[in-house]
């Protein structure tokens, strides 16, 4: 089991850290927000402990990101902030559960092995339609009718978030945090290369759009789907 943990009180860190790895599971620390969202896009994780006061990136602000990109991995705020109001905040940020500081550490793990019990989750099919296209994230492959091309890791990379947010204005931001894990001017260069790229891909089912959203990021719609 695959835990991000994100405390940026490197003493705290360290101590449930090592009381989570001693109960067998595998933990990655981060210090603050904007990093511990590349880290999350990095590799697959089963639970993220958050704490909410976080530098470059609050705690809030990380689930909501987190949740556009992964609807199911459960998510404990870990937390000195303890009024309802932050409780309410914390569930309404896509929140599974709220632990307010101090805590004991054998109800930590308490409660994190009670949400990956609630959250078993279903191996996922790896081939998607997209319009009169099949496109398979795993072999990274794009086909229409006998044609067959094969992606690129970036092209399969910004492909697969698109479609993973279809129909829906995902910012630019994130969509750059995703794929490259920053989102500096040459990233930036690069995503819209690749979004030609893939309009290009694309163009044989003209109900299939990449909308540039300006000011805001990108939007993939079927027309009709």
């Amino acid at each position: 089991v695959h835990i991000l943990y994100v405390e940026d009180d490197p003493s705290l860190g360290f101590v449930v850290q090592d009381r989570l790895k001693a109960e067998g599971f595998i933990v990655h620390l981060m210090r603050d927000g904007k990093s511990a969202l590349q880290q999350f896009n990095s590799r697959d994780y089963d639970c993220c402990v958050l704490d909410v006061m976080l530098p470059q990136k609050d705690g809030f602000s990380l689930a909501e990101d987190i949740r556009k990109v992964d609807s199911e991995i459960p998510i404990l705020f870990l937390t000195a902030r303890e009024s309802i109001d932050d409780k309410a905040t914390g569930f309404n940020k896509g929140g599974d559960d709220y632990l307010t500081k101090p805590f004991e550490h054998r109800e930590l793990v308490m409660r994190i092995q009670a949400l990956l019990k609630r959250h078993r989750r279903q191996p996922e099919q790896s081939t998607r339609t997209i319009g009169n296209y099949r496109y398979d994230e795993r072999t990274m492959t794009l086909g229409h009718g006998d044609d067959l091309r094969r992606l690129t890791k970036t092209e399969n990379k910004v492909l697969s978030v698109l479609h993973a947010h279809r129909d829906q204005v995902l910012e630019r931001e994130l969509l750059l945090n995703l794929v490259w894990g920053k989102d500096d001017y040459q990233t930036g260069r690069s995503l819209d290369v690749y979004v030609s790229k893939l309009r290009k891909y694309l163009s044989q089912d003209p109900r299939i759009r990449i909308e540039n959203v300006h000011g805001v990021g990108f939007k993939l719609e079927v027309d009709g789907d």
